[in-house]
């Protein structure tokens, strides 16, 4: 398999990932949004792929899992909003990792990357909604983006263990 079939096939992988993260677990927010645990593979798409397709599998696979769950209205935002977050982690990562290491690099990235999150949603919902009621789900998408940090930082760490990405 050359190296250019190969990337696509990971980053394809990586969509479905994020998709079947974002489906299998969704309690829902106060605002018809759910909270999940698809960040989680959001960011590790943001750390080990490239930006163009870590912007892809992150945006993708959280676009299509809005769509197959019924949130249509949410897909065209969730496609933005999570294709900027794996590029946040990306550059995040890649320029605080010769200064810090991998392990704080990837929790500040992720961090900052989860903020774009909650902004994210924030903005988008505020003009659906207005933006005092848009506030509420704040807290719920604060504790989804403290989740993704975590179980993301994990998993990339499992991941590059493995040799799984590259």
């Amino acid at each position: 398999m050359n190296d250019k079939t190969k990337k696509i096939v990971i980053t394809a992988l990586m969509a479905a990932l994020t998709c079947v993260a974002t489906m299998i677990i969704k309690i829902p927010s106060p605002l018809n949004g759910y909270v999940n645990l698809g960040d989680c593979i959001v960011l590790v798409a943001g750390w080990m792929l490239s930006p163009a397709y870590g912007f892809l599998a992150a945006g993708l696979g959280s676009a299509l899992a809005d769509v197959f769950s019924g949130y249509m209205t949410y897909a065209p935002a969730t496609f933005v909003i999570k294709g900027v977050m794996a590029l946040v982690a990306f550059y995040g990562f890649k320029f605080l990792r010769q200064k810090l290491g991998n392990l704080p690099s990837g929790i500040i990235s992720g961090v900052a990357a989860e903020l774009v999150m909650i902004l994210g949603y924030f903005v988008f919902e505020g003009f659906l909604y207005g933006f005092i009621p848009s506030a509420v789900n704040i807290p719920a998408n604060s504790i989804q983006g403290a989740l993704g940090v975590v179980i993301g930082v994990l998993l990339a760490k499992i991941f590059e263990k493995s040799k799984v990405l590259r």
